[in-house]
């Protein structure tokens, strides 16, 4: 019979593979196979650690395995490749005795390739484990090229994700922050949760978010509990997406009768705060996700809330060129990068390229511009990322104010979010000098959001 560790291990494994033979995603594949697999809570949260800790590090363990092999990661079988990621995870990040970090990790890599791999994975596994953690980030620091690779391999980020980073924070005058983020971003987020308004309220014993008028932590108890019992009205949902959507609801007092639309929603969090907020202020809302999977999202999220909210499955540039003149407010999500979120998927890091980039920024401009047409006179635009990346932010940004010139105007986002919250977030100024909200997972504990807002004249 297999131990339930040992159940654990096998399980962060077999996520690991899928993550990266089938571009899965840890955070919907695990938990499904926490379930099937009968795992206790405490072993539930060895899984979780030690596929999130190997994915979150896998720069830096690939160094290691690379000098201990002698050889380039490139060069060795997938499936080894994985067993030793995790064996090393547990041997440089974690309490796990080291024999059974060793034997387990060696007996993951002999189901993988037979005898020979079990030998390879061995050999390896033991010669990381005769060298401390300290000594292993000395060796891999020597053995960069470049200051900017060093970080990368000491921080598990790729290159150009480091000096996209540098660039962003060298924007509000704080490049000296860059070490804090890369090390922000490679510990657990905290669950935070967000009470609908009106629909919900915070429990007694939870303490509310410094920031989001409607976020709390729980002091204890399971999260999709408390979820299910408020029939979807208390959610889990990062602070910063509550701020995105709570920016756009909030930058003006709303006039009932008003025609709301979230150009881009799946998979829905965003849509459900614009839903309760539009319910509370006589506005009515429309949703669309080009998606039909992540449509299917949408419309989960907003079961909680009374209100009809049609969710249309559209090309969002179709969708808001076909309704010039039209709305009050527009929510543009826009698809990037995701670099802001890299706590919570890992595994990000390693699938985008800067290649990436303009493709990207060329859709959010399309998308973004489409949106403005689709206001009325004095509506307003939210445009939001999940990435800091400047040619993402400021650079789409810039592009649409000179594309539409003096009928568009700036709201502060900063004077906004700054209103919202009990504590002081600390947004400085933008060197572009725009009014561009920018939050940071070591600064704020929130995903690295970007919140800009445009008026129609």
């Amino acid at each position: 019979m297999v131990s339930r560790t040992v159940a654990a291990r096998r399980v962060a494994y077999e996520t690991l593979r899928a993550v990266h033979e089938s571009d899965a995603y840890a955070n919907l594949l695990l938990p499904t196979a926490i379930s099937r697999a009968g795992l206790s809570t405490a072993d539930a949260a060895l899984a979780t650690e030690l596929t999130y800790g190997t994915l979150r590090r896998q720069g830096t363990y690939d160094a290691v395995i690379a000098i201990a092999a002698d050889r380039p990661v490139a060069d060795i079988d997938p499936a080894v490749l994985d067993a030793l990621r995790l064996g090393v995870h547990q041997l440089l990040s974690t309490r796990v005795a080291s024999h059974a970090a060793v034997n387990e990790s060696v007996e993951l890599a002999r189901g993988a390739g037979g005898r020979g791999a079990a030998g390879f994975a061995n050999a390896v596994l033991r010669r990381v484990s005769r060298d401390t953690p300290g000594d292993w980030m000395t060796h891999i620091a020597a053995s960069a090229r470049s200051d900017d690779e060093q970080l990368g391999l000491l921080f598990s980020h790729p290159v150009w994700v480091v000096r996209a980073f540098r660039r962003a924070l060298a924007a509000e005058g704080r490049a000296d922050e860059l070490e804090a983020l890369l090390t922000a971003d490679n510990a657990s987020p905290r669950v935070t949760m967000a009470a609908l308004p009106d629909l919900a309220g915070v429990p007694d014993d939870a303490r509310r978010t410094p920031f989001s008028p409607i976020g709390f932590r729980l002091g204890g108890g399971d999260p999709e509990s408390i979820v299910r019992t408020s029939r979807g009205r208390i959610r889990v949902q990062d602070e910063g997406s509550q701020l995105a959507a709570l920016a756009l609801t909030r930058a003006l007092p709303i006039t009932e009768g008003e025609r709301w639309l979230d150009l881009c929603a799946g998979p829905g969090g965003k849509t459900a705060v614009l839903a309760a907020e539009a319910r509370v202020g006589g506005a009515t809302l429309e949703a669309n996700e080009i998606s039909p999977a992540r449509a299917g999202l949408v419309r989960q999220a907003l079961a909680g809330v009374p209100v009809e909210v049609p969710v249309s499955e559209e090309d969002g540039r179709t969708r808001a060129e076909d309704a010039p003149d039209t709305y009050d407010r527009i929510l543009v999500d826009a698809p990037c990068t995701g670099l802001g979120a890299l706590r919570r998927r890992p595994e990000a890091r390693w699938r985008k390229a800067p290649s990436d980039v303009p493709a990207l920024t060329e859709l959010q401009r399309e998308l973004l511009s489409a949106a403005v047409g689709a206001l009325k006179p004095g509506g307003v635009v939210a445009y939001v990322t999940c990435s800091p990346h400047l040619a993402e932010t400021s650079g789409v940004v810039a592009d649409i104010r000179r594309e539409w010139g003096a009928a568009l105007e700036e709201i502060s986002a900063r004077d906004v979010i700054t209103s919202l919250s009990d504590a002081d977030p600390g947004l400085p100024p933008q060197a572009d000098g725009s009014g561009r909200a920018q939050l940071w997972p070591h600064r704020h504990n929130t995903d690295a959001m970007s919140i800009s807002l445009l008026r129609r004249v």
